[in-house]
């Protein structure tokens, strides 16, 4: 591991790139559709980045979510959004309409949208990229995001709820062994656009250090587990469910996302899911290419996956007793509360080797950090009416 991350840029804020020198040094576990990936034209479109910091030492999570829709503009749903779910899964969401002051990179991760100080709006060339400090000294509301750094700053006037974020970023798992190139999430065939909508993990796991400011408690910390991941596209999933953790009890090094949703695929709609872990610079992937995955997932509270390929198999018991907190996704009538999403979940985790005879256990794995989410809209909205089983069920 402490190979891989000295092959990472060793970047302080006044070496980050600007607007017109936006290129960071091409990172080795960068994954595939890590650029931006809107093409210009006025068809419908969105596209949403997730990124999170967990925080062990005071069991919470700040999970932030940036999304552009419609960017070509003057449509019905054009704009972006920033939200952050908190602290004790409370909720902060700001919106930026005017699509102008969007920007993101196309050759890899980056992203940012703002609203200027008015001493700013004339002398600075915005939307782009900005060096750290001239970002707090020009932006009044927004944030920027990259492979390797993220900062922002999101106020809301109604009730007086803020946030102010600054922390670097050392990736440790892209999306597959690390000594191989990064994987697409949804398999090489996402290269041709025939899934809507397209999702891709951006950093499996990876090491946060800086702080963040929650109304008026800052929270510090040092080379503590983040994520980040993206979905796009012009269609919308019917209904989702996920789960992301890599704040494991006495497991450093292991992290999870594991989802399924039932989406477009060319002209017909279907259901899949899968499973992928990284435990010791090792990828254990469980997609529908190389094994079979089923699933039971309740309208809220629990959540259980099985998986097995050749070699291994996963068995994933989640659940919740908390109520959840409600928030936005971008869908075919924009911007709605559509999802329902905890980062206090409970998680068990049981890895095994397959064999002829009987399966071996490898790893088991318990955390109370856990990511879970459950979404849908139509017939499908939250919360949902009746629970959601796969048709293979573990034998």
């Amino acid at each position: 591991m402490n190979k891989i991350l000295s092959q990472i840029p060793n970047q302080t804020p006044n070496q980050t790139p600007n607007q017109t020198d936006h290129s960071l040094p091409m990172l080795p576990l960068q994954t595939p559709h890590s650029g931006y990936h809107w093409d210009q034209s006025s068809r419908r479109f969105f596209e949403g980045w997730y990124y999170r910091v967990t925080l062990p030492e005071v069991c919470q999570t700040f999970a932030f979510m940036y999304s552009i829709e419609d960017p070509v503009g003057d449509r019905p749903y054009s704009g972006g959004a920033a939200q952050i779910l908190g602290p004790d899964d409370e909720y902060l969401c700001r919106t930026f309409p005017d699509v102008k002051t969007f920007w993101a990179w196309r050759d890899q991760l980056g992203l940012g949208q703002g609203r200027l100080q008015a001493s700013a709006a004339q002398s600075l060339n915005y939307p782009g990229y900005l060096h750290a400090a001239d970002f707090d000294r020009s932006i009044r509301e927004g944030y920027q995001a990259t492979a390797t750094w993220h900062q922002g700053q999101l106020f809301d006037p109604g009730t007086g709820a803020k946030a102010r974020w600054q922390y670097q970023i050392e990736p440790v798992y892209g999306w597959g062994n690390v000594d191989r190139p990064q994987q697409s999430t949804a398999g090489w065939l996402s290269q041709l656009q025939i899934f809507e909508p397209g999702w891709q993990i951006l950093m499996a796991h990876g090491l946060a250090t800086g702080w963040i400011e929650w109304n008026d408690r800052r929270y510090s910390f040092k080379q503590v587990p983040a994520y980040g991941e993206k979905n796009w596209g012009g269609a919308f999933p019917k209904r989702w469910f996920w789960l992301n953790c890599n704040c494991f009890d006495h497991q450093p090094d292991l992290a999870l996302t594991a989802g399924g949703g039932r989406r477009g695929v060319l002209w017909w709609m279907e259901s899949v899911a899968m499973v992928g872990i990284h435990h010791q610079g090792k990828f254990y992937e469980f997609v529908p290419w190389n094994g079979q995955v089923s699933w039971q997932i309740a309208p809220w509270g629990s959540w259980k996956l099985w998986a097995r390929n050749a070699d291994y198999e996963v068995e994933l018991i989640a659940s919740t007793e908390l109520p959840g907190t409600l928030l936005r996704a971008p869908t075919a009538q924009g911007l709605v509360f559509c999802c329902r999403d905890t980062m206090r979940g409970q998680l068990k985790l049981r890895l095994y080797r397959r064999s002829q005879f009987k399966s071996q256990l490898i790893l088991e794995a318990h955390s109370a950090l856990c990511g879970l989410e459950v979404g849908g809209l139509g017939e499908d909205a939250i919360p949902w009416s009746q629970g959601w089983d796969s048709q293979d069920q573990p034998t």
